[in-house]
């Protein structure tokens, strides 16, 4: 079915802009029925749209937005990277840059520093967003409904005993993310592992990556987490910038203050 589902995509995108459904049908070779039930689908979720004069279909915007997605990632990644290689000669700690995916962050890109001892993380790995420093640093410049939607899918799993577990708590830990300008984890997903993130914006403002330093604990000291803020900030910043975000950074984040109201 997803096959057939994609040769409909694969004939309006050669062979547009609109075809009727019969015109769909003849071409590829598939019972009129058929084709009604796959368009029907791709329809429901806007991937083509018909056309309400004519009838006939053609792509629809979602494909627009999901490849426009798609296209700014992989750009995201070559504009981040001086910025990343920048934070490891400053820090000599590893750096990530992550994507939040639906209710997981995704390592988009990775930056080790020439250590003995250093992150044993990959590129395409993904995390839960509650208990990671740029999960937490996305969260906070987030609707309230969109966080909660989080927890309801991935839930609150105890990673160790650092580990928030509690919607309340978690509200908690957004807003002062929020005021100060970046998050840490402190040892939340891993013993023995501490990171600190900060949020990078689109030129709208929207959250759309962050960038952490992570490394032993025993070497990435409470003390020494401040310094390390304001590196990755600076860099967060940096980049904020380079995708059109004109504001300041860190910034207190209304949206955290509500989700406190709201806890």
């Amino acid at each position: 079915m997803i096959d057939r589902a994609l040769s409909i995509l694969d004939m309006l995108s050669a062979q547009g802009p609109d075809l009727a459904l019969g015109e769909l049908s003849k071409k590829l070779q598939l019972h009129k029925s058929t084709v009604h039930r796959l368009v029907m689908v791709l329809e429901r979720h806007k991937l083509i749209e018909r056309n309400a004069v004519s009838g006939h279909y053609r792509l629809g915007l979602k494909l627009f937005e999901l490849g426009t997605k798609a296209v700014s990632q992989l750009d995201l990644r070559d504009r981040a990277r001086p910025f990343l290689e920048r934070l490891v000669l400053e820090t000599s700690e590893t750096v990530h840059l992550c994507l939040l995916d639906d209710s997981e962050v995704v390592y988009l890109d990775k930056v080790e520093p020439e250590r003995s001892v250093r992150m044993a993380t990959s590129v395409g790995r993904r995390n839960p967003a509650h208990c990671t420093a740029v999960g937490k640093a996305m969260m906070a410049h987030l609707p309230a409904a969109q966080v909660e939607a989080i927890v309801r899918k991935q839930g609150m799993r105890a990673m160790t005993s650092n580990t928030i577990t509690s919607l309340f708590e978690l509200k908690k830990e957004l807003l002062a993310i929020g005021e100060r300008g970046y998050s840490v984890d402190n040892e939340e997903i891993e013993e023995g592992v501490r990171c600190v993130g900060c949020v990078v914006r689109n030129f709208s403002g929207e959250p759309v990556a962050a960038i952490s330093i992570s490394g032993p604990a025993f070497r990435l000291t409470q003390e020494k987490v401040p310094a390390l803020a304001t590196a990755v900030m600076a860099a967060a910043q940096g980049l904020s910038r380079e995708l059109g975000f004109k504001g300041d950074q860190p910034a207190e984040s209304s949206v955290a203050r509500r989700l406190a109201a709201e806890a």
